[in-house]
C-alpha cells in the first residue's frame, strides 16, 4: 500500500471520529454529558476527554520521534511528550479536572471517572477539534518511509508509526462509539 492511501485511510478514520465527537457534544446538555449509567461507568464527558487526551499524547509523541527524538524505550523514566495541546495550548487549563495535568485517563476507576464533572460541550468539542487539526497536520507531514520508523521501544515487537496510528485511531473509534451510545442511554434516562 502506497504512503498516500494509507494516509487517505488514517484521514478518513480520524475524520469519522471527529464527526461522532461533533455529534454527541453538539448541543448537548452537561447533565446528559455527565450521566453514567451505573456507578462503574464511564460517561460521555469523560470518553470524548479520555479519546482526545490519549490521541493528543500519542500523536505529539509520535511527531517528536518522527522529528528526530528518540524512541521510548524500556525502563527509561516516564515523559510527557512536547508538542501536546493539553498542556502547550491551555485545555488543562480551560477544563481545569481534578488530575495530573500529564494524565490521560488510561486506568482511571469509578471514582476518578465520577471527578470529572466538566460537562461544557463547547469546551470538550473545542479541544478535540484542535488535536484532529494536529493530527492531521502530522499526518500529512509523513513521508513515504515514515510509517515504517520505530517510534517506540517499550514493546516487543517494537511499535512502528504505522501500528501507532492504526491503535490510536482504534482507540479513539472504540471510545467515540462509547460516548455516543452513552450520550443515547442519558437522553431516554432523563427524558
Amino acid at each position: 500500500m502506497s504512503a498516500n492511501i494509507a494516509r487517505e485511510l488514517l484521514r478518513d478514520g480520524f475524520d469519522r471520529v471527529a464527526q461522532t465527537v461533533r455529534s454527541v457534544t453538539s448541543g448537548t446538555d452537561a447533565s446528559v454529558l455527565l450521566y453514567q449509567p451505573d456507578p462503574q461507568s464511564n460517561h460521555a464527558a469523560w470518553l470524548i476527554w479520555h479519546l482526545t487526551r490519549v490521541q493528543d499524547d500519542h500523536m505529539a509523541d509520535l511527531a517528536a520521534v518522527l522529528g528526530g527524538a528518540e524512541a521510548p524505550s524500556p525502563g527509561a523514566a516516564q515523559h510527557i511528550p512536547a508538542g501536546q495541546l493539553w498542556l502547550e495550548h491551555g485545555w488543562a487549563h480551560r477544563l481545569a479536572l481534578p488530575y495530573e495535568e500529564s494524565d490521560t485517563g488510561f486506568g482511571h476507576d469509578a471514582e476518578q471517572v465520577r471527578a470529572f464533572d466538566n460537562g461544557d460541550s463547547g469546551l470538550l468539542s473545542a479541544y478535540h477539534q484542535a488535536v484532529h487539526d494536529r493530527t492531521l497536520q502530522i499526518l500529512e507531514s509523513l513521508g513515504s518511509g515514515d510509517f515504517e520508523r520505530i517510534v517506540d521501544t517499550r514493546w516487543e515487537p517494537p511499535v512502528t508509526a504505522a501500528s501507532r496510528w492504526v491503535s490510536v485511531l482504534n482507540d479513539t473509534t472504540q471510545h467515540a462509539g462509547q460516548a455516543a451510545y452513552v450520550r443515547g442511554l442519558a437522553e431516554r434516562a432523563l427524558g
